[in-house]
């Protein structure tokens, strides 16, 4: 495939099989609680009951403070859970994506299937349940602290890059996942690992100078101070710093992409 191909693949694909797409992401959505007597109810349910949970181990049993917060319970909350809103888009792409390929194995041997819509099907999901999260924090916003600064507008720009990152990851993770098994397993270390170095519970700055280099090296830094900036501090993301960054994400979607079509066709013969 060519890399004008690969490109315009990415995008034009999903957008050529859309009714296909949204069928299964309704389907992935619905599927996720089949069965369970309150439903889609605990897309919203489950983030406030882990938004509860931070609260209080964080605030009060460990009585730890934002530093240029305001020291209230409940602020830090809200930061720590702004920064998950983040860290869960990838990881669970990530998570996802190893096995992927597998368990949908009896769409490979389907010629006209688009395989290379899996990723975004598993994203829609994810940002459908990142939004009902974003609703939680956002009712908890109001209740406490009121209306969030109007460069909350720009959370959408700020998630940018990431969902192309966390696009790029999983084509390749899926592709990975059919020819070597073990990537799932370590996948699962390395999204544990990444949460506790990705500024989720503590600022960037709380990192030792000689270390902030390394630090930023963690795509999700970024992302995640941006996020709090528009949510929390009315600051206005660097247009070059958003810009540099959301090439880099594209770069990594299409090396990502290009190296699922090009080891999709020996698929079925793994399979």
């Amino acid at each position: 495939m060519s890399e004008a191909n690969a490109r315009a693949g990415m995008f034009s694909s999903p957008w050529r099989h859309r009714e296909l797409l949204v069928s299964m992401i309704q389907r992935e959505v619905i599927g996720r609680y089949r069965g369970s007597i309150l439903g889609l109810l605990w897309s919203f349910l489950n983030p406030l009951f882990m938004l509860l949970v931070y609260t209080f181990v964080f605030s009060m049993m460990f009585k730890l403070r934002w530093p240029q917060g305001s020291g209230s319970r409940t602020e830090f909350a809200l930061l720590v859970f702004a920064g998950l809103l983040v860290f869960n888009v990838l990881s669970e792409c990530m998570v996802r994506a190893p096995g992927l390929i597998l368990s949908n194995a009896n769409y490979v041997k389907k010629v006209q299937f688009p395989l290379e819509i899996l990723p975004w099907v598993v994203l829609g999901s994810v940002l459908f349940h990142t939004l009902a999260s974003l609703l939680i924090w956002l009712v908890f916003h109001l209740v406490f602290f009121g209306l969030p600064p109007l460069t909350g507008l720009l959370l959408p720009l700020v998630m940018l890059p990431l969902i192309l990152f966390s696009l790029g990851i999983s084509w390749l993770l899926a592709s990975l996942g059919v020819y070597l098994r073990d990537v799932g397993q370590v996948v699962g270390v390395l999204t544990t690992s990444l949460m506790f170095v990705s500024a989720i519970f503590y600022p960037a700055s709380a990192f030792p100078p000689a270390y902030q280099g390394l630090l930023h090296l963690n795509p999700l830094i970024l992302i995640v101070e941006q996020t709090r900036d528009v949510l929390f501090w009315d600051v206005v993301p660097d247009p070059i710093t958003w810009f540099c960054g959301l090439l880099a994400s594209g770069a990594v979607a299409w090396l990502g992409f290009t190296w699922f079509q090009k080891t999709r066709k020996g698929f079925a013969d793994v399979l």
